[in-house]
């Protein structure tokens, strides 16, 4: 009888981990997926930048507040002022905002395929400037991707429209953009702070506020704003749910969950995401974006694939949100 305690208590911790590692996996599966929903509702009232200043400034005040109140190390050197500076412009200027000024044009299920290669992207970047090599199965994986894009980008070519030539300028301009997440994702993996990854991610949120606040009062951004509620709601849904609740969890899986399994993420969130933009956007998915999704997806599982098999999958050291998509 004084042993069974000693069965149960170890059994009831394993089933309590297993709940909360599937409730980790379902919130950032799910509200990193309905990001690019949410985004794009948000750029019908704030222009880009005017939407990165908000959110990112919310959110990232809001985490660098909880991390000076729960006495997590806040304060930051100049040296890591720049990096994490460089990290910010890259991933949630660069990315995130222009991922957001292409939803101005172009669907939410598109651009969260789009998106999608950005693995490919690191892996590509890391390759070239003396990181891993890619093997065969991982430049299978690359041009598989390339196949992939052409096949989503290929309406949009073919139509030779007024329309269709300014998708396809939007399409073109996220690939720019998940280029730079992937510049910025390869440097916040290797740089060595002297604060944790939530002060750092709430560093980089502000610091990215600022500089979407500047290009907002640069191009009169502010005047063009719609300050309605639904413009907000839009807002405070990136802010609790894309930015805090989703990186939280992020955050917490990769302290308990092998990181190939959280990786897992970059083949959930575009499926999530073109689901919920035709589920509750009203976007029409067509044959070019269900076969697009499936070839992408193969593609970044290949590449994802071929780092396993050569035992050199990047451990991230400071996790960021971007690195995760539209977050």
């Amino acid at each position: 009888m004084a042993t069974l305690p000693q069965v149960a208590a170890p059994q009831g911790q394993a089933e309590s981990h297993r709940l909360r590692v599937g409730i980790s996996f379902g919130l950032v599966y799910f509200f990193w997926g309905s990001t690019y929903l949410a985004i794009l509702i948000a750029v019908r009232h704030f222009p880009a930048p005017v939407l990165g200043t908000l959110r990112f400034l919310i959110a990232g005040s809001l985490m660098l507040g909880w991390c000076a109140f729960s006495g997590r190390k806040v304060r930051i050197s100049s040296g890591d002022f720049f990096r994490l500076l460089l990290v910010g412009v890259l991933l949630l200027v660069g990315g995130n905002t222009v991922l957001a000024w292409a939803e101005e044009s172009i669907n939410s299920g598109l651009a969260a395929m789009i998106v999608a290669v950005v693995p490919i992207w690191i892996a590509m970047i890391e390759a070239l400037f003396g990181g891993d090599r890619l093997n065969p199965l991982g430049w299978a994986g690359l041009l598989l991707g390339i196949g992939g894009l052409f096949v989503l980008l290929w309406p949009d070519i073919a139509s030779g429209s007024a329309i269709g030539r300014k998708d396809l300028l939007a399409s073109l301009g996220l690939m720019l953009g998940s280029l730079s997440w992937a510049l910025g994702s390869v440097p916040s993996r290797r740089f060595q702070l002297r604060v944790g990854a939530f002060a750092a991610t709430g560093w980089e949120m502000t610091l990215a506020g600022a500089v979407n606040c500047l290009l907002a009062l640069s191009f009169g951004g502010f005047h063009r704003a719609d300050w309605s509620r639904s413009g907000w709601l839009a807002v405070g849904y990136l802010v609790t749910f894309g930015s805090l609740v989703g990186f939280t969890a992020y955050i917490w899986l990769l302290e308990h969950v092998p990181t190939p399994k959280v990786a897992t993420y970059a083949y959930v969130n575009p499926v999530v995401a073109v689901f919920l933009g035709w589920l509750l956007g009203g976007e029409r998915i067509d044959r070019y974006i269900l076969f697009g999704m499936v070839v992408i997806i193969a593609a970044v599982i290949l590449v994802t694939s071929s780092k396993l098999r050569s035992g050199k999958l990047p451990v991230h050291k400071q996790a960021s949100p971007c690195e995760a998509g539209a977050d």
